[in-house]
């Protein structure tokens, strides 16, 4: 990377940092916070980074960021979206294409995930990639970071991956194909025309997954707006929960949220993930 623009992503980056209340992203001000914006260990917090690391960045030394540190901060700075390119185009990697696991997330999404602190949250594009979850999202269903390609959508995983169904109780599974093949024609109806990427994840499941190619013919076209699920967790056991979701107003994205089913002894046991932590369920999803 050419060293003056290394230089002007350092100072980049201590700009936006400048500009953010720590209340914006959950953080205490505290009383004797020296300055008025985040600090730099409560960025690399945010973004998943060593503080090591990013004060290399901002002093414009360090190695090249990747495009998932990238994504990361520009969700930690609460970036615009012509920041983030901007920010990409600083770093000398390619702007990510919309709809992937480095989509720039919305602002307003975001700042509504961040306020949903005592329910299970993430946000997730239209073809059901997942960018970014709260940590309840994390320890319901596992950590969704660092899927890259085909596989960062689960849709593509719950028809090619045997052990992703793992999530749901056997007898959903034929439900939730169906919702699955209906929601994705709904979306990629919803795209541009000249849109490839909704195409390519269709041809490819046709030509994968069997199950897929005998639904795809019946023309079910129906988003998921709100759902009734069961949820198999390894250390608390099943749970039942309503998936609501909302929707930005391109429809790429979406902001899903948890609660406990009505009638049902799932509220106790959403309790218990504070408790329990992380599960290790690298396959599972929403």
């Amino acid at each position: 990377m050419a060293s003056a623009k290394y230089t002007e992503l350092g100072a980049f980056l201590r700009s936006r940092r400048g500009r953010i209340r720590p209340a914006d992203v959950g953080l205490p001000s505290g009383p004797r916070r020296r300055v008025p914006g985040l600090r730099r260990d409560e960025v690399a917090q945010l973004a998943g980074a060593s503080v090591d690391y990013y004060n290399e960045l901002e002093r414009g030394a360090g190695s090249q960021p990747s495009p998932q540190m990238l994504a990361a901060l520009a969700r930690a700075l609460r970036l615009t979206a012509d920041e983030r390119d901007y920010l990409y185009h600083l770093a000398d990697r390619p702007v990510p294409v919309s709809g992937g696991a480095a989509s720039h997330v919305h602002p307003g999404m975001l700042d509504l995930l961040h306020r949903l602190t005592s329910t299970p949250a993430q946000v997730i594009t239209d073809l059901h990639v997942t960018l970014v979850q709260n940590p309840l999202a994390v320890a319901l269903l596992g950590d969704q970071s660092g899927l890259t390609g085909p596989r960062a959508s689960f849709v593509h995983r719950w028809f090619t991956e045997p052990e992703a169904r793992d999530l749901y109780p056997e007898a959903d599974h034929a439900a939730q194909s169906r919702a699955f093949v209906a929601d994705l024609r709904a979306a990629a109806a919803r795209r541009d025309a000249k849109d490839t990427e909704a195409r390519s994840m269709i041809d490819t499941l046709l030509r994968l997954s069997p199950e897929f190619a005998a639904l795809w013919p019946e023309h079910d076209v129906a988003f998921r707006r709100d759902d009734r699920k069961r949820i198999n967790h390894p250390a608390i056991g099943r749970v039942e929960v309503n998936c609501l979701n909302l929707f930005s107003e391109d429809g790429r994205q979406r902001l899903l949220w948890f609660t406990p089913a009505v009638g049902t002894d799932s509220a106790g046991l959403l309790d218990l993930l504070s408790v329990v932590g992380e599960q290790d369920l690298s396959e599972s999803s929403h």
